[in-house]
């Protein structure tokens, strides 16, 4: 299959997501040490509790991740997998039809994930393991193709300069998804993501976010992952417990320019802000029109 010129349809798992349909993806972090919550779902009861309560405030992902993005304390593989692969297989069999995301850059990783029951695999590092495409293609799963400024994993930018950071992000996650095609990886389950903050300033976050659309121009779905990120607390002086109305405002800009997935730690929030935008650029009608008629 050739690069969509035009949005398609997304499929993730055994679900469908028509062009003009958000997709909310849910934030589960089964670390310690994650920069927002600060371990509230490390533990497997708070985690499923969490599965539990995100799904049925409307999130149509969840992401599930064992490692904290940022610099922290090193995990390895086995520790990384002790964190997920158990609970990946227990929320597949707590919710068969929901779409489970795993957000590794390892590919022996998501291998096992996917075995597991994972439908997505979230790769944040754009690539630095070159296998994980290969083991995206071998389990028929769909696959996040990122930009992080050529940083390792965990690596907090530094000194970053672009001449042109949009034009950077188009070329970098093309490339990505093109090569994830020749490797087998369905181009319906293809995504995506400009990947704020990695390898970013919050000038470049801000850019990306104002000139999204230049992505979407592509015809991949887009991702968008800013719920709390550090450029909006820059932009507005804020620590991270005070980002929900920054993010949200981020957020709309994003929908309304047709990104198609949102990662959020505040999914009722998240998903009452991008239906209602879908609505407004007509994609999505009225849950219940009743004024007027």
């Amino acid at each position: 299959m050739r690069p969509p010129t035009t949005p398609t349809t997304l499929r993730l798992g055994s679900q469908a997501y028509a062009p003009g349909r958000p997709v909310v993806m849910a934030v589960l972090n089964r670390t310690p040490d994650s920069f927002y919550d600060r371990g509230a779902t490390y533990g497997t009861a708070q985690a499923l509790d969490r599965v539990d309560r995100v799904v049925a405030e409307g999130a149509d992902v969840v992401d599930i991740g064992g490692v904290k993005a940022g610099v922290g304390a090193d995990v390895d593989r086995a520790e990384e997998l002790r964190r997920t692969a158990g609970f990946v297989a227990t929320v597949r069999d707590r919710h068969p039809e929901l779409v489970i995301s795993v957000d590794t850059w390892r590919a022996d990783v998501a291998d096992a994930l996917c075995a597991e029951g994972a439908d997505l695999v979230n790769d944040a590092w754009a690539a630095a393991d070159p296998r994980v495409a290969e083991v995206a293609a071998r389990h028929g799963v769909g696959l996040v193709c990122s930009h992080s400024g050529g940083l390792a994993p965990r690596t907090d930018p530094a000194g970053v300069t672009y001449d042109d950071v949009v034009a950077d992000v188009v070329t970098g996650t093309t490339s990505l998804a093109e090569r994830a095609l020749r490797l087998g990886v369905r181009a319906d389950g293809i995504v995506l993501d400009p990947t704020h903050d990695f390898g970013k300033t919050t000038a470049h976050s801000l850019e990306l976010t104002r000139r999204l659309d230049e992505l979407v121009a592509t015809g991949w779905p887009v991702l968008v992952a800013l719920s709390n990120k550090d450029f909006v607390g820059e932009t507005l002086d804020l620590p991270v417990d005070r980002r929900l109305t920054g993010t949200l405002a981020a957020t709309a800009v994003a929908a309304w320019q047709g990104a198609r997935l949102f990662r959020a730690h505040q999914v009722t929030e998240t998903r009452e802000l991008v239906d209602m935008v879908a609505s407004i650029r007509g994609d999505r009608p009225p849950a219940a029109p009743r004024r007027g008629l």
